[in-house]
């Protein structure tokens, strides 16, 4: 068992693959933090084109 033991401790790929999963988590909250910043700005300027336009047409709506 201490055999075991001291030979798990010894292995560096379960230590490399823990970094790379820490490393690729990070990466994703980075993403997601990024997208969801960039869609609330999206949906703001969508908002404002689309109000933009129904002033244009008269405010009318469909078939005005």
């Amino acid at each position: 068992m201490l055999k075991m033991m001291r030979r798990f401790s010894l292995d560096k790929a379960g230590v490399t693959a823990i970094e790379y999963g820490l490393i690729a988590g990070l990466v994703s909250v980075v993403i997601i933090t990024i997208l969801t910043t960039m869609g609330q700005s999206m949906t703001q300027i969508f908002t404002t084109i689309s109000n933009a336009l129904t002033t244009a047409a008269g405010g009318g709506g469909a078939g005005g």
